[in-house]
């Protein structure tokens, strides 16, 4: 695919901003994330300057939204309900929608009916139309709605914006080709879409030119990267690839588990700055939920490649998502799900009750489980995932780990906070400066995170 979409901004949009504020709240994953430092970017190039406090007036309020879940969508549509009585009270002019909520066609027109006076919806595939949608609202006074399933071709000459800059998200690829059947991230990101190589190396080497100490490869399944190119050129390639730029932190998210290669894992374990560490959603450990989910793995072969994967890589840390009450999930799968996390030991899980998405395969399964049943279940499963976290963290206690320092304590001047090679959490005593790379013996740890003292080596 050529990436052929080229950003442009018109001298009357360079103009839009002027001596004006905005206010961004994200919501949702690493992808949201960094769409959100793409707008704040362009908001920054037309001239309007960022406010981090929500309750002082504001020009321009965006949300940029997550619909994985309902709960994500329920605390958007909370906030909205405030948004409506600042503009009706004028703390703020102009308020807009962006992100998964906005590529649903049918919550849109809901939302159009209960909240007339949102400024402007924007998919996930419209950011580089925002100049123009900003331009539609403030000099003509009209409601804009851009939502498009999918671009043609991708934006390479984004304006530069990150949130830190010893850290960084780097988008290699978009959209996903899977069709899990309780996801609605194909409806709303599209296709797979893959930056070349070329580009994805030259930002990283950008990155590492400007201080960058860590790089997130980003993608909805990492492991699918390249497919749509037709190029003979996968993951793992890419992986190694941005290894030889010798930048010394690499991590990437998300994948999934069904083409998650033994290759993969190899180039892993020949580069040490490539980080020990693997987030593999396998969401159950039933065969038949699975089967259900659209999630194409066996079990046994989940546990074969994790056993490989700590075979090649000693101190490799594993965490996983599981959700609980597929639709008629009984107790025996949902005791599966157990039994594989008793076996693999996970460093940790991010655990959900299982949320009906609207237009999904999974969505029109009529389902008998009490929400009871399954809050039970979530119980039972979060007090293994806390057993095994803290396991996995006492063996850490009396070694030393380097840690990437992210900043200081609120409340603790002399506590500075960061995350270890292997993404575990570490909260250390000692002077350091935010980007240094450090070596801290670990004293003592809680159920999701490590306590140390910075030491030199």
């Amino acid at each position: 695919m050529v990436s052929n979409y080229c950003f442009k901004i018109t001298n009357k949009q360079q103009r839009l901003g002027k001596d004006k504020t905005f206010f961004i709240r994200t919501y949702g994953c690493q992808a949201n994330e960094r769409d959100s430092e793409i707008i704040k970017a362009i908001l920054l190039k037309i001239g309007f300057k960022e406010i981090k406090d929500f309750n002082k007036n504001v020009d321009l309020v965006i949300l940029n939204t997550c619909a994985i879940r309902q709960n994500a969508e329920n605390k958007v549509f909370g906030l909205l309900e405030q948004l409506k009585k600042k503009k009706e009270t004028r703390k703020i002019k102009y308020f807009g929608i962006c992100g998964c909520v906005a590529q649903q066609p049918q919550i849109i027109k809901r939302l159009k009916v209960k909240i007339s006076n949102i400024d402007f919806f924007m998919g996930t595939n419209n950011i580089i139309d925002l100049p123009h949608i900003l331009e539609m609202v403030m000099l003509k006074d009209k409601q804009v709605s851009r939502i498009d399933k999918m671009k043609s071709a991708l934006v390479e000459n984004w304006p530069n914006y990150r949130e830190t800059r010893h850290k960084a998200l780097v988008n290699i690829m978009y959209g996903c080709n899977h069709y899990c059947s309780y996801c609605i991230v194909p409806y709303v990101r599209g296709p797979i879409r893959s930056r070349t190589k070329e580009n994805i190396l030259d930002e990283v080497k950008c990155l590492i030119k400007n201080g960058c100490k860590e790089i997130t490869l980003l993608g909805q399944n990492v492991n699918s990267y390249g497919i749509d190119l037709k190029q003979n050129y996968t993951f793992a390639n890419l992986l190694e690839d941005v290894a030889k730029t010798k930048i010394p932190r690499i991590r990437y998210a998300t994948s999934n588990p069904w083409n998650f290669t033994k290759e993969i894992i190899d180039v892993m374990a020949k580069y040490k700055n490539i980080m020990p560490y693997i987030h593999l959603p396998i969401q159950s450990g039933d065969e038949t939920i699975l089967k259900l989910m659209n999630r194409t793995m066996k079990v046994k072969d989940f546990i074969a490649l994790i056993k490989y994967a700590r075979k090649k890589i000693p101190c490799l840390t594993v965490s996983t998502d599981l959700i609980v009450g597929f639709p008629n999930e009984t107790n025996k799968q949902f005791r599966k799900t157990l039994k594989l996390y008793k076996k693999i030991k996970f460093d940790n899980a991010y655990t959900f009750i299982y949320s009906a998405r609207p237009n999904t395969p999974a969505s029109k399964i009529i389902d008998k489980v009490a929400l009871k049943t399954k809050q039970k279940r979530l119980t039972k499963l979060n007090k293994l995932v806390k057993k095994y976290s803290k396991w996995n963290n006492n063996k850490y206690i009396t070694n030393v780990v380097q840690v990437l320092v992210d900043g200081q304590s609120k409340t603790n001047k002399n506590i500075f906070t960061g995350y270890s090679h292997n993404w575990k959490v570490v909260n250390f005593v000692g002077q350091a400066k935010i980007g240094d790379i450090v070596n801290v013996k670990i004293t003592s740890s809680s159920l999701f995170s490590l306590n140390g003292e910075k030491i030199s080596c």
